[in-house]
């Protein structure tokens, strides 16, 4: 006598069905829901660069708020080509730091302060900005070493708002290009933008063309509100085993 094999599957149970089903259906509605979450809510960014040291350092893992100023087609994935304008939300106020997305690549994402506001005049004398005439003011703190470039001395500086919020930027000496420009008119529905490593940042000082230009409001992707979690130049997530390079005293820290 030949015994015959039976196939699991061939002999699985209704109930066995419903619960594969079952698990099927909540991992798609968990999905949907964090993707919607990042579509609507908050999206995590990795910062590539050390334009807005030291406040951003290459590797911060930041959490994005996609509802403080709205939507538009640039909070959407690849910046689909909807109508223009902002849905609901507010507008952004000097000294926010904004995600957004680059005017002459909307494919590229950078983050960058806001400087200037529609109507204002902006302009940048000896490494000072000045908006509406009045220079904002500095106070000069610490020579330390860049934070992704030990190479490089650079000069800590207070900057603060009229509002009274303060950052720190650097400031990498005297003659850099960008430390003297003309007066920007900020059109109406555009940003004037500057990163906080004033010697290391193409932004608003440039056109368009080689930096940011006048940013329009619609390619503002959120508000950088938080870092999350830090790791250390080169880790990546194809080498594991870099991936407890952290920064350790860069976890959970908002974004000034």
């Amino acid at each position: 006598m030949t015994d015959t094999l039976t196939s699991p599957a061939a002999t699985a149970s209704p109930g066995a069905k419903s619960e594969i089903l079952e698990i099927a259906r909540i991992t798609l509605a968990g999905l949907a829901i964090a993707v919607l979450l990042r579509i609507v809510v908050f999206q995590p960014f990795t910062i590539p660069s050390s334009s807005m040291e030291p406040g951003l350092v290459i590797g911060d893992y930041i959490i994005v708020s996609k509802f403080a100023y709205g939507w538009s087609r640039a909070s959407l994935p690849f910046n689909p080509p909807l109508p223009a304008g902002r849905l609901m939300g507010g507008a952004p106020k000097r000294g926010d730091v904004v995600v957004f997305r680059l005017p002459r690549d909307p494919g590229q994402t950078w983050i960058k302060r806001v400087i200037g506001l529609p109507g204002d005049r902006i302009q940048v004398r000896g490494g000072q900005v000045f908006v509406n005439d009045k220079p904002l003011p500095q106070a000069p703190m610490t020579v330390v070493q860049d934070h992704d470039d030990p190479y490089r001395q650079v000069l800590e500086v207070r900057e603060r708002q009229p509002d009274g919020r303060s950052y720190v930027t650097y400031d990498g000496g005297a003659g850099q290009p960008g430390d003297d420009t003309d007066v920007y008119v900020v059109p109406e529905g555009r940003y004037f933008m500057m990163g906080d490593n004033r010697d290391n940042s193409l932004d608003s000082r440039w056109p368009r063309e080689l930096g940011v230009g006048l940013l329009p409001a619609d390619n503002i992707v959120g508000k950088a509100e938080l870092v999350l979690a830090s790791w250390e130049p080169g880790a990546a997530l194809y080498k594991p085993w870099t991936w407890l390079n952290l920064q350790w005293d860069r976890f959970v820290k908002p974004i000034r």
